[in-house]
């Protein structure tokens, strides 16, 4: 992606482009870089800016739409969202020519329009067919965020910011994994630190006042809590952070978080992984950039943790996870943090 940005940046406008995957805030943010280098205002790109749905024209309509000449300007922008849904001709026969047409149009496309087709991800075999198989030059893949530490600092470091490692630890933790969540809480945390003046570093306590956190009873004093064994401690930290962000969400992000928790522990007790450079920890662990600062802290956990104690949490939180989204039945969250707790230290 950083590749496509810099080429549109230069002024480098492609006739075709095909933004494929669930994340549609980076979709959005290109779409509207490809604007901005196109039009030298906002009005000239409202007056030259199609928009249309793939569920309301066939591929030979649109290669039709494209082909007109822009009225007001030497080029025009066609958006079409939803394009994984672009309508069939009513015969195979009619579909085949439509396919043919939008074929020859994309080996050939008109110099005066750039085609900006938005669609969410498809299985395999269809995107092997027409219209995505005409499309691989000009794809551009907005897959769901996988690694959410490397995507947080690298978009920090686009603005000249860094997360330091329990402010990275902290937001990941916190934050949705999705690019339109992690991106608005950026800007909103770069807002908040600006004020300490020219130091660009994001801070744990920048994170935890800006997300709301308690700094006394959060996931990571509800980790130290576990390991010392205290169910008290746990169970009162949980509490407190299910009251403050809701029953039922509070308790899915605690649920979120200590399966992540207690499967780097269970990936730790596996034969000869502690002997391992930390390098290799960290990619085992799946921790990256900043975040590897904290193998040490699990390395020290694993001391409080049996092989069995690791397996029976992670079935624990699976079974909870399981009746927070309603296939296993229970009273009240409460009670079911309270259960989940007794079998995390039972």
């Amino acid at each position: 992606m950083e590749a496509l940005k810099k080429n549109i940046l230069a002024g480098t406008i492609a006739p075709v482009y095909l933004l494929y995957g669930p994340e549609s805030y980076l979709k959005e943010e290109i779409a509207g870089m490809i604007k901005k280098a196109m039009f030298p205002s906002e009005s000239d790109a409202a007056s030259n800016t199609a928009l249309l749905y793939g569920p309301d024209l066939t591929p030979g309509e649109l290669v039709s739409k494209a082909s007109e000449y822009p009225m007001f300007s030497p080029k025009q922008l066609i958006i079409v969202r939803q394009f994984e849904k672009i309508k069939k001709p009513a015969t195979k026969e009619l579909q085949k020519q439509h396919e043919e047409k939008f074929n020859r149009y994309i080996q050939s496309p008109a110099e005066f329009t750039v085609l900006l087709l938005d669609a969410d991800q498809v299985d395999k075999k269809e995107s092997d067919k027409p219209p995505f198989s005409t499309l691989k030059k000009y794809r551009h893949d907005f897959s769901a965020i996988k690694t959410p530490e490397l995507f947080v600092s690298a978009r920090a470091k686009a603005t000249g910011w860094t997360f330091e490692p329990d402010a990275l630890k902290a937001f990941t933790s916190y934050i949705e994994p999705s690019a339109r969540e992690m991106c608005q809480e950026i800007e909103k945390i770069i807002m908040y630190a600006s004020a300490r003046g020219a130091e660009k570093r994001i801070t744990a306590a920048d994170v935890l006042d800006c997300v709301g956190i308690s700094r006394s009873y959060n996931v990571f004093e509800l980790e130290k809590a576990l390991a010392g064994r205290s169910l008290r401690l746990c169970s009162g930290i949980s509490l407190m952070i299910m009251e403050r962000e809701g029953q039922k969400e509070g308790l899915g992000n605690i649920v979120r978080f200590l399966t992540t928790f207690y499967l780097r522990l269970w990936k730790l007790s596996l034969p000869g992984v502690q002997q391992l450079p930390q390098a290799e920890i960290a990619k085992i662990l799946g921790m990256y950039g900043k975040q590897e600062y904290f193998i040490k802290n699990y390395l020290t956990y694993t001391r409080s943790f049996s092989l069995r104690d690791t397996e029976r949490a992670i079935t624990a939180l699976r079974d909870t996870d399981a009746a927070l989204k309603g296939l296993l039945p229970y009273p009240d969250e409460k009670y079911l943090l309270l259960q989940l707790m007794q079998k995390l230290l039972g």
